[in-house]
């Protein structure tokens, strides 16, 4: 049975399923001769006959009924393969398998969800990671796009930019630094900060922050976590360099501030990423493309949004949470602008 064709498969099971070899003809535009002729070069193969006569009717054998079984999985799986082929070239199907730089969790399943809404029977798997993990997985094959900082230099990739990749200094809003202008980078010299593990793309770019400040950083805490780092933040533990699209929300209701230094805040790229040498299924270059061509404008409804609903969460009765509230913090915020002062002039 292993050199049995595909169109000796189709014309068998038709006439199993419709006993006239004659019908069978008619429908598949044969000869009666054709149809009778493929069937007994599939009994040849087999090894047994596969229809029999029962009075003026044509009856499947045993063998024959085993014989349609396969016949119908094996039809029926082409039938889906083909499918899938043409949902994959026609955009109605498929699936993607998108990696996720940590960071770029915050923004890029709104861009998915504006995705899907256009391609809702497109599948999409996320995988996240900091950028050594994302990398490694992409040249692995795990992943079919990753979306990311720049890559590596002798990364075997193709990396398309699409938007601008802000990071800033965050404080609490309490902290002595906060509100004040134009402070210079070794002005945070002193400061304990609270740093992403190392292979992350924002642990590389604080590195290179320190290296051209000239100053070897206090490093309170070490995470693998953007949310981590905030909360840390926010309780008073140190400062962080993070990208400003992770803390939109927080920013606006006050809970977080950005320290204004010189050179700040820091500009990164966003890349959509592929293997340089697989070449792009049509559904991973379209949203590849759609990644390219709306991600920015994306981000930036996405910005507007979080400036918007920030002063209605702020206005409402239970706002501030229980605590050390905002409110309280910016109450505090004059004593320790003026401790702030203080130390800077001990320190110059």
């Amino acid at each position: 049975m292993r050199n049995v064709t595909i169109r000796q498969l189709q014309i068998f099971a038709e006439a199993a399923q419709r006993l006239s070899f004659a019908r069978v003809a008619e429908l598949l535009h044969l000869s009666p001769a054709a149809v009778s002729f493929q069937i007994k070069q599939i009994e040849s193969m087999s090894g047994f006959p596969l229809f029999e006569r029962v009075g003026k009717k044509v009856a499947l054998t045993e063998a024959g009924s085993g014989l349609l079984t396969y016949a119908k999985i094996i039809l029926q799986a082409l039938h889906d393969a083909d499918k899938t082929m043409q949902g994959l070239n026609g955009l109605t199907g498929g699936h993607v398998t998108l990696g996720l730089v940590s960071t770029a969790k915050y923004i890029v399943p709104h861009m998915l969800a504006r995705f899907q809404a256009s391609y809702p029977g497109i599948a999409i798997s996320l995988m996240d990671g900091n950028r050594r993990q994302i990398i490694e997985a992409l040249l692995k094959g795990g992943i079919d796009l990753a979306v990311m900082g720049r890559p590596p230099p002798g990364a075997d990739v193709v990396a398309e930019p699409f938007a601008p990749h802000p990071s800033v200094i965050i404080v609490a809003p309490a902290h002595p630094l906060a509100g004040e202008k134009a402070l210079a980078p070794n002005m945070l010299a002193d400061e304990p900060f609270v740093v992403r593990e190392e292979g992350s793309g924002t642990r590389a770019l604080l590195d290179r922050f320190f290296e051209t400040a000239g100053f070897a950083p206090r490093i309170g805490m070490t995470t693998s976590s953007n949310e981590t780092i905030k909360q840390a933040v926010m309780a008073g533990m140190g400062i962080a360099l993070i990208s400003h699209h992770t803390i939109g929300l927080e920013h606006g209701l006050g809970l977080l501030a950005t320290l204004e230094v010189d050179g700040f805040p820091l500009m990164r790229t966003w890349f959509v990423v592929h293997r340089r040498n697989m070449p792009l299924l049509p559904v991973h270059a379209r949203l590849q493309r759609f990644l390219i061509e709306q991600g920015q404008a994306i981000i930036d409804d996405l910005g507007r949004g979080h400036e918007e609903i920030a002063p209605r969460i702020r206005g409402h009765a239970h706002w501030p949470p229980a605590g050390r509230g905002a409110k309280l913090q910016r109450a505090e915020r004059p004593r320790a602008k003026a401790a702030g002062a203080k130390s800077t002039q001990r320190r110059t």
